[in-house]
This record gives structure tokens, sequence and C-alpha cells, in this order.
């Protein structure tokens, strides 16, 4: 096993990369690169940028085990614990060791940004766009045998995937898993709950007490889905009434009663009763990741045209980033932390949300990420916020900023 360093000899930015672009790149997207000060240099780097997996804690002996099922060298990240560089071309999903929930991929950058957080045991973390579901695990991992875990994402099949995750790796225990708009979603957790239902614990009757997760539905839930379904695909049904689809044996649920655990939060109870801390990696166009773009050449360039380059979908996606990343921090509690990010490398994305959240939150307080000072990494537009990409870092593309919540 090897030790891979930050790369030396850095660049400041994307810009400093003398290469040309390998992907057929139209022009439209050219011409958004350009728009937005991005060099279409980047996007040849696939070949140089290396994959990234994260080791399962309690695996380490099991690594050269793993290499000889990779056939290939694991390259300590040293500047990030638990992860590991191997060449772009390994594909992972076919060996035992991704199989038996030994190690999972996840880009060095997003494990960057999951550390920013940081998460201490007994901490009320929610995640607040949770698919695919490499976060989420990270998360689970670093909360050990303490706390709680609040995943949410707006897509029922995205968020099933994240459930299968959880129980794959065995991280399940502490999280549960809701079906929501993340602009909308109002639940506490479970801890803050718990002053409100003394004396109503197992009172409910009817089925209206969580009991140990199944996978298996009642008919009552059966039929309930059964409607959904015939209004439209899962997705398209998300409102404020949030769906719970996983809840682990010691998540805090089993015994409680459902009417006060979907019980809305009032404005005043997060200041007290909120989360700890608060992911938000909101949906963007992931012009930062280049395996994405590579993409677009087998599902055609007229696709990136509508999920990338429009400018009404663009338009109410930069309204998206900054509403979750409201409605994240309001259900953060005073004190506690919150971690924006997103896979894009633009402006418009990133820091100009950042300074249009500031502009009305007076409460939000941007924060300095000291972990950063041994990252390769550079500083965004706004200080305090990072950014990586692929030149500078030897990572996809992605924009950090960390707040935390001033008493009012």
């Amino acid at each position: 096993m090897e030790e891979m360093n930050p790369p030396e000899g850095s660049v400041s930015g994307c810009g400093g990369v003398q290469q040309t672009a390998s992907l057929p790149l139209p022009a439209a997207f050219l011409d958004f690169l350009s728009e937005n000060g991005l060099d279409p240099a980047v996007y040849s780097m696939a070949a140089t940028i290396p994959r990234y997996i994260r080791l399962k804690p309690g695996m380490e002996s099991k690594i050269a085990e793993i290499e000889g099922e990779l056939k290939c060298g694991l390259k300590k990240v040293s500047w990030l614990p638990g992860f590991y560089a191997i060449p772009p071309k390994i594909q992972i999903a076919g060996s035992k060791a991704y199989q038996q929930g030994k190690i999972y991929g996840m880009d060095a950058a997003s494990g960057a940004a999951i550390l920013a957080l940081d998460v201490q045991p007994g901490d009320h973390v929610l995640d607040l766009c949770a698919a695919p579901g490499a976060k989420l695990c990270m998360l689970a991992d670093m909360l050990g045998s303490t706390g709680s875990l609040t995943g949410v994402d707006v897509a029922k099949h995205r968020l099933a995937a994240c459930r299968t995750m959880l129980q794959k790796y065995s991280l399940g225990g502490r999280t549960r898993l809701f079906v929501a708009d993340g602009t909308l979603f109002s639940l506490l957790p479970v801890n803050s709950s718990l002053r409100r239902m003394e004396g109503s614990i197992g009172l409910e009757e009817n089925g209206n007490i969580f009991t140990e997760w199944t996978s298996r539905k009642s008919w009552k839930d059966r039929q309930k889905n059964k409607k959904a379904n015939a209004n439209g695909p899962c997705h398209l049904q998300a409102t404020s009434v949030p769906e719970l689809i996983y809840y682990g044996k010691h998540s805090g649920l089993v015994g409680l009663c459902k009417s006060d655990v979907f019980c809305p939060s009032i404005d005043d109870d997060a200041s007290t009763s909120g989360y700890d801390k608060v992911l938000v990696d909101a949906e963007c166009t992931h012009d930062g990741s280049i395996k994405h773009i590579q993409k677009f050449e087998f599902w055609g360039w007229k696709t990136l045209d509508r999920r990338v380059l429009d400018a009404e979908r663009t338009d109410k996606l930069l309204q998206l980033q900054l509403h979750l990343l409201t409605n994240g921090f309001k259900l953060l509690k005073t004190g506690g932390s919150l971690v924006y990010s997103t896979c894009s490398l633009t402006v418009a994305q990133n820091e100009s949300v950042v300074q249009q959240f500031l502009s009305t939150h007076p409460a939000a307080d941007l924060q300095k990420i000291d972990l950063a000072d041994k990252w390769p990494c550079r500083s965004g537009g706004v200080p305090k916020t990072l950014r990586f990409d692929p030149a500078t870092s030897q990572t996809s593309g992605l924009f950090v900023a960390k707040f935390s919540k001033l008493p009012t």
C-alpha cells in the first residue's frame, strides 16, 4: 500500500491546466464554461484523476486481500482518513470487498465535506439531500453507537437505494429515512419530540405505535401506495407530509406514537431541539464531475442542453438550492453547524447562493474550516469557502461552505 499525498505543484485554479479537452464538447457547453470562467481543459483529465474508495472502519487488516481482488494497489490519501485512491478504470462493483460491504466508492472531495461537519458522538444529524447514499454511510460511521441520523430525499427510488446501502454496510441502526421535499421537511430529531410525548408513549392503538422495522407492508400501507402510484410517479408525490420508508432499531422510534413523531416543528423549537449538524449537498448541474459530463457522450448532447444549459431549469435550480439551504438552517439548533456543498464549478450555484443566504439570515455565521489548511483545495470567491477541482485537488469539482447558527 502506497501513500497518496496532495499533488505537488498544484495550480491555483482550473485555468492553470494547459491541455485541450479530450471530449467532443459541444459549442453550447463551451459557451457555458466560458461564461462561467471555467477552463474546458479539466474535462481532458479523466485518465489522470484517480478513483476513490472509502474503507469501512475496522477493515484495515483486509487491505492486502482487497488489493488482490481489485488487482491494484490502494494508495492511502494522506489528508483524508479512511480514503484510498485506485486507478480510474478499476471497477469495484464486481469485487467481494464491495459486495460484502468492506469498501464503497466516494470521491475524496465529498469525504472532505463530511469531515467539515465535525460530527461528534451523540449528535443528531440531518442529511437533507441524502441520495445516492455514500455521504449518508460516512455520517453513520462517524456517529457510531450514539446520536441519530435522518436522511431525506424527494425521490423514493433513490432513497430506497440509500436504505439498501445502509443495510449492506450494517449502518442503519440509528437512522431514519424520509421521502420528502427537502425545502419543506420540518420534522425534528426524535429526542426533541420526547419532551412533548411524556405520558403519550404507548397510548395509541390500531397500529399507530412504531414496532421494530420490517420491509413487509401492512394492507393499509399497500393500499395507500397503490393509490399514490395511480396518481403519478412516486417522486412527484412528495409534499410537506413525509413518508417514512426506514428506521433503525436504535433510531429512537420503536415504541413511540406515530402522531408525535410526525408532528411538524414550530419555528422556535429548532433553536433548542433541532439538529446538531445539517448537510445540504444540494442538487446542481453536476458540471464539476468529469465522469458525469462524460456520460452525455452516451446519453446524447441534447440531454446536456436540457439538464445543464437550459436557462429556465437553471433558474429553478438556483431557487431550489437557496430554499434547501434556508430550510436546512431553519432545522439547525443554535450553536449547530451546517455544510452547504454542490458539485458545480459555477459561481451562481455556489458563492452567489451563499451571499444571498447570508444577506437575509443574520443568525448565520460563515465559518473557517480549519481542517482545510491541510487539504489540496483553494479558497472560493467568498472568504472561508472552499473549492476542489480536478486540477488543484485531483478530485471532482466541489464547493464547500460551513455555517454556524448564532443566538437570536
